[in-house]
């Protein structure tokens, strides 16, 4: 990625701005999704290596690609390219704006369509059942490459019987809402869904099936990244009811989705595939890209830059502008007493945080922890905090996070801003407009959750 894109008001305006850039650039560059397919997917004529498998395709006779998520296209072009004449068809789902190229990939026999995020939409359920039919009659001698990458749970939706779109989309606008983790919206999308929760692997079998993913979800539990469509589901339909009384959505949630999950409870409707299930056998999944591989190669571009770098956590979750609090008090202990390391510090913290939805405002988890942020900063030299999504999306906007500084609360309350009603109001876009210090590169073809990075020099 060109740091460029990464610009802001106050980066511009900072002596190490261009170094911060090129620091946020190696992370994303680190987990191109391309690249990593290219890592873990390779063909030598008739030899087909799949991570530190090898498939002698001589013995293979269909090769299917299928896959989900924001980092879709990129993936599926690298193995359109890898697989060359012997991929027989495949369909893979992309999120809005993240089609490199519209139409068909390689040789005419990989499609890539659009669909709706993070709310599912009618597109993302006719992909579904294209690629429910692509599945359809498979032999052991049919290869499946599953291609899974973060935004994949509500890309690929195929309803349980029962359950309409319309129901699916009421559940999740309030899973959103309410500040429930992504491991758990995933828990009741995998209960509601064919193709989650081992769905995928169950409709591929007799095939071999190997996929390959882009981890979005802290720790890369396989099982719940894209709702874990080629991976064992250790959840229960209990575990979905008690996320819905957890977080009072009960009354809030349609009824055929109780009804569902009910009959479920009492047996009536078979459990999600589980460890130890034999349709597993001829299943492989291999973890390609994390966001641990990210914050690792931001922190080797910290120290060509003359930082001293410092990886916090790659677990940060919670309430985003709690978490905007506390790596504001972090940055602000290195800033007074050169702990937990001294200037020029660069520390990462990566993870997910989430929302809780008080107001009717504008913006995103990583807008809301920088505006959280700012205030703990106020009035401190020579800073900056930094919160990115890494696919350039961040909430519902078009932003992929902002930046605070020592300067911000200082200049917001020369435009005549309050940052404080701003973040009751969940409104951190339109202050951070303001201010010139929207992060907008645009879709970045990848998704591995979000990093912090903590600047003092």
């Amino acid at each position: 990625m060109d740091p460029r894109r990464l610009w802001t008001d106050s980066l511009r305006a900072s002596p190490r701005g261009e170094a911060i850039t090129r620091i946020l650039a190696a992370a994303l560059a680190a987990v191109d999704p391309a690249a990593a397919v290219r890592r873990f997917l390779r063909r030598d004529g008739e030899l087909l290596a799949l991570g530190e498998h090898t498939l002698a395709l001589r013995h293979v006779d269909r090769v299917i690609v299928v896959g989900a998520g924001k980092a879709g296209a990129p993936m599926a072009r690298a193995a359109a390219e890898a697989l060359g004449d012997r991929l027989s068809a495949g369909l893979v789902v992309v999120k809005d704006g993240h089609l490199e190229q519209p139409g068909k990939g390689a040789d005419g026999t990989l499609r890539l369509v659009e669909a709706g995020h993070p709310v599912p939409d009618a597109r993302g359920v006719a992909a579904a059942h294209a690629i429910t039919a692509l599945l359809q009659g498979l032999t052991p001698r049919d290869l499946v490459i599953a291609l899974i990458s973060g935004g994949g749970s509500a890309l690929l939706t195929a309803p349980v019987p029962g359950v309409s779109l319309g129901d699916l989309q009421t559940l999740t606008g309030a899973l959103l809402a309410s500040g429930a983790s992504i491991t758990e919206i995933n828990v009741l999308r995998k209960h509601l869904d064919t193709l989650k929760g081992g769905g995928l692997a169950r409709l591929a079998h007799p095939a071999t099936l190997v996929t390959l993913i882009l981890s979005d979800v802290v720790g890369s539990p396989l099982d719940s990244i894209a709702s874990g469509p080629t991976v064992p589901d250790r959840s229960t339909f209990a575990d979905a009811q008690d996320i819905l009384q957890r977080y009072r959505l009960l009354d809030a949630i349609p009824t055929p989705i109780l009804t569902h999950l009910r009959s479920g409870l009492v047996g009536t409707i078979p459990e999600t595939p589980k460890p130890g299930d034999p349709l597993f056998a001829s299943v492989t999944n291999l973890l390609i890209g994390s966001n641990e591989i990210a914050a690792a190669a931001a922190l080797a571009a910290a120290a060509a830059e003359g930082f001293r770098p410092l990886l916090l956590t790659t677990s940060l979750e919670g309430e985003a502008r709690e978490a905007g609090r506390f790596l504001a008090a972090v940055l602000r202990e290195v800033a007074t007493s050169g702990q937990p390391v001294p200037r020029p510090a660069c520390i990462i913290a990566g993870g997910e945080t989430t929302v809780t939805l008080r107001g009717a405002g504008r913006g995103g988890r990583n807008q809301e922890l920088a505006l959280a942020a700012a205030p703990g900063l106020s009035g401190l030299p020579d800073l900056a905090l930094v919160a990115l999504a890494t696919d350039g999306g961040d909430g519902p906007t078009d932003a992929a996070g902002a930046v605070a500084t020592g300067e911000t609360i200082a200049r917001a309350q020369a435009l005549g801003l309050d940052p404080l009603a701003h973040l009751a109001a969940n409104d951190a876009y339109p202050f951070f407009a303001a201010l010139g210090d929207l992060l907008l590169p645009g879709p970045t073809a990848t998704n591995v959750n979000d990093l912090a990075f903590l600047f003092a020099w």
